[in-house]
């Protein structure tokens, strides 16, 4: 979700519900890797039932990763990803459940932030291919060494988008991985797998969310159920606790900042390309052993305690003295709600929130001021009262203007630039969580051109800062009440919208919110009768649909040539959808990655007049990877529903079948024979179905077990700038191994880190075990380093290599 800086200031502010995670490695024995059992007790002291991966935040960076040379081919690409996809199986290790989503077509309202994306990063890349070709010109003129451009195919990570030949190989892919798994991994022996791939509507994340309602909906789901699922972006904090789950864990990798990347130019490392001298490389190691190696390490992973986040904010938002009964889960809700708008994917934050100047404090405390006023909650299930909104948004509004003086005083970095630049300036998109680019890959200071500042047109923190803002953003009269009130009215329907989207799965494929900025929190004035319900019955775009919705001209190689050629034809009806060049507006940030494109809205009905004439030219295979699709689910030889599946098939039954949540954990759905299935034991899954009008209930269901308290009484008073020391796996009573300073340094394979130890592990106290025996020829030599690692393992998830000084 774009809430930028959201996860570090939830990490900081409630530092208790981080747990980095235990990893149990393989181990090699004469040169013969030996895999984890996966099926043995969780080394992290907790069990977990449903894994939950969101793919794409799986997909990008074993396509592309930003701290180690790029896969060479999109085979090296795909084991990339299971390998990924085989670590986390082997940390969490689910007993239930594992669920693969990726995202499939996205509602429109998602789509303006994917097309601004796409098209940064088509332009990005050829700004960046542009630069390396003239700074290459630059260091030979001034005699400097380059070594030859590699001559390699380019990888354009537009192609990770529902509808291209990429992702359709992907799926399938997958499936034999999935197959393979079922049938080899003890681990995976009985767990049911599910594969929501790109042919599904909707984000990988949301269909998660969406599977988790309809399951616990029924009445046979299992209350204590404990769901693990993966992914980087914000706002799976806020789903997870829009479930009322009892139990949930999210995971994650730990950002690790300033990770060493070589030069684009030269391959080396400790410059970036703009300072590239062409100097001759300087020899790695004795013999240069280590020519072709990049010194990184392994990345990490945390477990993010939503049960703990949960402790926290019931010690914030209780309240005593109400005119009606304190519901804390209701509270929760209204939580979840008032984040949106410090920022979300869907709608651009308000101008006087920014989660840095303590936004979410200010609404808190503004929420517990008012609430006695409004006479109840904010939401309900998923739904806004919007007369009580009104109240807190006049609260914020009183403050807006000394907020902008107060932000113009501290001056912590230049605020309110109102300038419209060329995309000239390197970083990711806008919208990413944590100031992270479209890669997950944090943005340096120096990320941007050394450019003046521009003039600030708006001044928000001078006298008539809102008719300025208006006419500087909107190019509105000062005096244009009516178009304010539209603005607003659109937003307040934005908010409607995401809170259902959260709790009760997409209201709407068609809305989304037509403007590039957001009103002030003062303009909301008689918000209540502004929005009634949305459109029912509409349908999301095919996969090609929303291609042409998304993409630049520059990546119209993945859409067939007829459809191609709406983009670049000067006489094509929709020619002014595909700019090739767009302007940013910093609105207030420094930086052009976190500035807003100013591109044009996509007109869904021009589009689709455009793409009926060419429709009839799709060949049959674009033809199929056109339709939409649906869930699949695989279950190996031991598994209960293996034999029920099978019947199926030899009966050759395509009547929709409901089976039985005794033969699956509870779990219930309709099942439907698979047309080209790979295994005997792979078929269609559809959620159970719900009447329209059906609300799911954000409640936390009877039987329930809440788990411990973990936070004791100090834990509310620790400040963020005291020492601190990571809790390893769910036991706090764990004790760990401490390293000394060399241990730190060592990575696996020889290679070393150029970050300082913990501060808390100077003072290193692990003392290996004595031995009446040392090895004495390689082959003991391995088994001793197998053995020592396994000591070290349980003890710590820090992992590095040991050397024998009796080995000559």
């Amino acid at each position: 979700m774009g809430v930028p800086a959201f996860f570090r200031w939830l990490s900081r502010k409630y530092p208790s519900i981080i747990v980095h995670c235990l990893e149990e490695k393989a181990k090699e024995y004469n040169g013969f890797k030996i895999p984890v059992d996966t099926s043995k007790p969780n080394p992290n002291e907790v069990e977990f039932d449903n894994l939950y991966l969101d793919m794409n935040g799986i997909i990008h960076p074993c396509t592309h990763p930003e701290d180690k040379p790029a896969p060479k081919n999109e085979d090296e690409m795909m084991v990339a990803i299971f390998e990924y996809i085989d670590r986390l199986f082997n940390i969490v290790r689910p007993r239930r459940v594992l669920y693969m989503a990726i995202d499939g077509v996205a509602p429109r309202a998602k789509m303006n932030q994917q097309r601004s994306r796409r098209f940064r990063a088509s332009k990005e890349g050829a700004e960046l291919t542009e630069e390396k070709s003239k700074m290459r010109e630059e260091v030979i003129q001034r005699g400097g060494y380059l070594p030859p451009e590699e001559i390699k195919e380019h990888f354009d990570s537009n192609c990770i988008t529902p509808g291209t030949e990429f992702m359709d190989n992907l799926a399938k892919c997958l499936r034999y991985y999935i197959a393979d798994r079922l049938t080899n991994d003890p681990g995976w022996h009985n767990i049911t797998v599910f594969l929501s791939d790109a042919s599904v509507p909707g984000e990988g994340e949301h269909k998660i969310m969406d599977f988790i309602r309809r399951q616990r909906a029924q009445p046979n789901h299992d209350p204590n159920t404990h769901h693990c699922h993966c992914g980087a972006d914000a706002d799976l904090i806020m789903l997870g606790l829009a479930t009322h789950e009892a139990n949930f864990t999210i995971i994650r990798e730990e950002f690790k900042p300033n990770k060493p990347r070589p030069c684009a130019l030269c391959g080396q490392m400790g410059h970036e390309i703009k300072d590239c001298q062409g100097l001759a490389r300087e020899k790695q190691g004795e013999h240069d052993e280590f020519a072709d190696t990049v010194p990184v390490s392994e990345q990490e992973f945390i477990f993010i305690r939503l049960a703990v986040l949960r402790e926290y904010l019931e010690k914030e938002l209780t309240m005593a003295s109400l005119p009606f009964p304190f519901d804390f889960e209701r509270s929760v809700d209204d939580w979840v709600f008032m984040c949106f708008f410090v920022g979300n994917d869907f709608l651009p934050h308000l101008p006087s929130l920014e989660i840095r100047e303590g936004a979410i404090d200010r609404l808190v405390g503004i929420y517990k001021d008012v609430v006695h006023k409004t006479g109840g909650y904010l939401t309900e299930n998923g739904f806004v009262n919007l007369e009580r909104v009104e109240l807190i948004m006049q609260a914020v509004g009183v403050a807006e203007d000394n907020i902008f003086k107060k932000r113009k005083d501290d001056d912590v970095r230049p605020h309110n630039k109102c300038c419209l630049l060329s995309t000239r300036h390197r970083g990711g998109p806008a919208g990413g969580s944590d100031d992270v680019d479209s890669r997950g890959v944090k943005r340096k200071a120096e990320d941007s051109d050394s450019e003046p500042e521009p003039e600030d047109n708006v001044r928000l923190w001078e006298e008539g800062w809102k008719q300025r803002y208006y006419k500087t953003k909107f190019d509105v009269d000062a005096t244009d009440d009516e178009f304010r009130k539209k603005v607003v009215q659109s937003y307040v329907e934005g908010l409607c919208w995401v809170l259902r989207y959260y709790y009760q799965g997409c209201a709407s494929w068609k809305w989304y919110f037509p403007f590039h900025y957001a009103p002030f929190a003062s303009d909301f004035k008689d918000i209540k009768g502004m929005f009634s319900d949305f459109e029912k019955g509409t349908k999301p775009f095919k996969p090609l649909e929303q291609l042409m919705g998304v993409f630049p001209a520059a990546s119209g190689n993945f859409l067939p040539q007829i459809w191609r050629a709406l983009m670049t034809d000067p006489l094509s009806s929709i020619i002014d959808f595909y700019p090739d060049d767009f302007a940013i507006d910093l609105n207030g940030k420094k930086y052009a990655w976190q500035g807003v494109a100013l591109l044009p809205f996509v007109d869904e009905r021009r589009l689709r007049e455009a793409l009926a004439d060419v429709y009839p030219d799709l060949s049959p295979e674009e033809v199929r990877r056109n339709s939409l699709g649906s869930d699949v689910i695989f279950v190996g030889k031991s598994h209960p529903l293996c034999d029920f599946i099978r019947e199926l098939y030899r009966a050759e039954s395509h009547e929709v079948l409901i089976f039985l949540y005794e033969l699956c954990h509870g779990i219930q759905g309709i099942l439907n024979l698979d047309e080209d299935p790979i295994l005997p034991d792979k078929i269609k899954f559809k959620d159970p179905q719900y009447d329209d009008g059906f609300v799911f209930k954000a409640v936390v269901l009877p039987g329930a077990k809440i788990p411990n308290k973990v936070l004791k009484p100090g834990d509310w008073e620790r400040s963020n700038r005291g020492p601190w020391r990571p809790q390893l796996g769910f036991n706090p009573n764990r004790q760990q191994a401490h390293l000394d300073q060399s241990a730190f340094r060592k990575l696996k394979g020889g290679q070393y880190s150029n970050a300082p130890p913990p501060r808390n592990y100077h003072q290193g106290n692990y003392h290996p075990p004595q031995r009446d025996h040392y090895p004495q020829n390689q082959c003991e030599f391995f088994t001793f380093l197998s053995l020592f690692q396994t000591e070290i393992l349980e003890n710590t998830r820090v992992m590095c290599l040991v050397t024998c000084p009796r080995i000559v």
